[in-house]
């Protein structure tokens, strides 16, 4: 018996993973010849022929303008201590008061922001809810059996520690709905029978991640992108904004192409670094695989067309995020006023 039990003590405990990527040492080693031609292209790309989409053949000569802009990344120790406290089983919606505080006092010690660890959660939620999916949709049939025995959709959440809104979907093709009658309807929810209409409310009041109403978040995205292509024309800056561009290349080519939210008609340098163009993104740069990913997906494009660019994060990034191609900035010198 002695035997066995020191059989199980000799059994190596399993080592916890660690959080975040590869170390960005190691990533800017691997992309060292990418990021090399990244920058060459942005400094050339005046010269190009043909000229790069979205520079017009008949602009005048570029100006030079060079700009020290302040950052303060967060250490990856400190994200992932926050990862760790800021998602709870089954919370998918806006926090009640008292969980907003639960956070704040979480960060009063830390080198991150309320604000931070907010969107650092949403972050999470969004990776948490793509990678559970497949597993959301083999639970289907289970699903719609225990709703059908009216257990309401928000219970189901807290229960499988699925979105709510997500649910209700999966729940709704086990009914037999077809992808566009689910999706026309839950544009129109008074088409909805009383249960699924009041199970549709209380979701969508629980959801911030796969919520059907993103307006509040589109909207300050846009107010964000304004204050910052304001501040590079106030310095004298000539740009195209996102919205000429698309509608210049919907004419020609009949969709967007490719549009950042900036592209500068000038030489632009940012700590040294050539800058061809800017994208805003009005939340965190966290170290989370699903978030990065898509904004080196996006990135790639960007670069591939014109160069080296940059990143404007509203609420800043991890100092262990990185994005080939590309400059990482905090919103610096901004005003952030109109996001008040």
């Amino acid at each position: 018996m002695a035997a066995k039990e020191n059989r199980k003590s000799r059994r190596p405990t399993k080592k916890k993973k660690r959080y975040g990527g590869p170390k960005k040492k190691l990533l800017e080693e691997r992309s060292a010849e990418y990021n090399s031609k990244a920058r060459s292209s942005a400094t050339s790309r005046f010269s190009m022929s043909p000229l790069p989409i979205g520079i017009p053949n008949d602009f005048e000569n570029p100006s030079d303008f060079s700009f020290e802009w302040e950052n303060n990344p967060v250490s990856l120790n400190t994200e992932g201590r926050i990862a760790g406290l800021v998602v709870k089983r089954g919370e998918f919606g806006w926090l009640s008061d008292s969980r907003v505080d639960e956070i704040a006092d979480l960060v009063t010690d830390c080198e991150m922001t309320l604000d931070q660890a907010l969107s650092l959660r949403s972050a999470l939620l969004q990776q948490k809810t793509v990678y559970s999916h497949g597993q959301l949709q083999s639970r289907g049939k289970a699903l719609r059996r225990l709703y059908k025995d009216g257990v309401s959709v928000v219970d189901l959440s807290k229960k499988f520690d699925f979105p709510p809104m997500n649910i209700f979907r999966v729940i709704l093709k086990e009914m037999g709905w077809s992808k566009s009658r689910i999706k026309e309807t839950l544009r129109s929810p008074s088409k909805f029978k009383e249960r699924e209409r009041k199970e549709f409310e209380a979701a969508e009041d629980a959801d911030r991640v796969s919520n059907v109403d993103q307006s509040i978040t589109h909207e300050k995205a846009d107010i964000f992108e304004e204050i910052l292509a304001d501040w590079f024309e106030t310095q004298g800056v000539r740009i195209r904004r996102q919205e000429e561009m698309v509608k210049e290349q919907m004419k020609e080519h009949g969709r967007p192409v490719n549009t950042p939210d900036l592209l500068f008609l000038d030489h632009v340098e940012i700590n040294g670094e050539p800058v061809a163009w800017i994208d805003a993104k009005h939340f965190y740069g966290a170290d989370v695989d699903f978030q990065r990913k898509k904004i080196v997906k996006q990135a790639s494009r960007y670069v591939d067309t014109w160069g080296q660019g940059a990143l404007v994060f509203r609420h800043g990034f991890s100092d262990n995020l990185h994005i080939p191609g590309t400059v990482l900035l905090d919103c610096g010198p901004l005003n952030l006023e109109p996001l008040a």
